[in-house]
């Protein structure tokens, strides 16, 4: 146990905390800063981090969706048919992978790149649904519908595509896959999509780990403490979410999430930006973070301006996540 009890050990539990806490803060998924994170702190290759941040993931979203099935909220004929499109490809995902090349430094480096881009995606997905949300304010209607006609086709290409990002990066469960709901099924509550959501990633995040681990192994000096971290962490959160200004929380969530994704494209020497891992360049990278701090707000003040709506004010984007939420009579004359 004493061997267990290092520096890594502690800096693993401290980011788990505080990613934890970010999670229950927000619901966003914790792949998306997890797993780079862990990379940061060099604490394994990128396949040692993947497995895991999923093995950890497979725990507390059971959790999860322990609580929101008690109380009735997921759709179960929806994450059925996502469960059905995702477990497979999840399986798959780290074989495909891994089938690229046989040398452990190169397959680092694909990883970093998959992961790259990955969470480029999720800082994307999550603005494009804040720019659904804000169409359906300013229509000034949204008729909710908990249980609509199950799209098949659609629902099974969503867990398929989800699956095999989740299985290859660990990223995507609680970003990508949610943003694809809200896209199909426009009328779910807001606890009915996360309740779904949740429900259906535990079977997609325990496939992709018992593949990562059975291709990889399991690191038991990043899980235990990366579990002792978050798991707290995430009630933490939770509790003070009711007291925290979520508009600045999730606006820089998307500032990290970028940032995170341009340094390991940098990492592993994707060819625009960097040469690898003794090339890495840590201007560009506070760079762009300076430009996504001033350049989100300015592209989100115009993104309202062209829905009619002032750059700033409400609907503020905490507002804007709940389906839920309908502008009162002067917002209305606002708008």
């Amino acid at each position: 146990m004493m061997d267990l009890l290092t520096t890594a050990f502690f800096a693993i539990l401290a980011a788990g905390f505080l990613v934890g806490i970010v999670v229950g803060l927000t619901g966003m998924g914790g792949g998306a800063l997890m797993t780079p994170a862990l990379i940061f702190l060099g604490v394994g290759d990128a396949a040692t981090v993947v497995t895991a941040d999923l093995t950890a993931a497979a725990v507390y979203k059971t959790g999860g969706a322990v609580v929101h099935q008690r109380e009735g909220t997921p759709n179960l004929t929806l994450a059925k048919w996502l469960i059905i499109g995702s477990v497979p490809t999840a399986l798959l995902g780290p074989y495909l992978v891994s089938w690229m090349t046989e040398d452990t430094d190169e397959l680092n480096r694909v990883l970093k790149l998959c992961i790259g881009f990955a969470l480029l995606l999720a800082a994307l997905t999550y603005a494009l649904r804040l720019w659904i949300n804000l169409r359906r304010v300013r229509a000034g209607k949204h008729e909710e519908n908990d249980n609509p006609k199950i799209r098949i086709v659609p629902t099974l290409l969503v867990g398929a595509v989800g699956g095999l990002l989740v299985g290859i990066t660990s990223v995507g469960s609680g970003s990508v896959i949610m943003i694809c709901l809200l896209m199909l099924y426009p009328g779910l509550s807001a606890a009915k999509l996360v309740g779904t959501d949740l429900v259906q990633a535990v079977p997609l995040v325990l496939a992709a780990a018992l593949s990562n681990i059975a291709l990889h192994g399991l690191d038991w000096g990043v899980l235990i403490p990366l579990l002792i971290g978050s798991v707290p962490g995430t009630i933490l959160g939770a509790r003070l979410a009711p007291r925290v200004k979520q508009s600045f929380i999730r606006r820089g969530i998307v500032v990290v999430l970028t940032m995170s994704g341009v340094a390991l494209l940098d990492k592993a020497g994707w060819a625009p930006l960097g040469a690898g891992e003794d090339e890495t360049s840590p201007l560009l990278i506070a760079v762009v973070g300076l430009v996504m701090v001033f350049l989100v707000p300015l592209v989100w003040g115009v993104i309202r301006r062209t829905q009619g709506m002032p750059m700033f004010g409400s609907p503020t984007v905490a507002e804007l996540e709940d389906p839920s939420y309908r502008p009162g009579i002067v917002g209305m004359k606002k708008i």
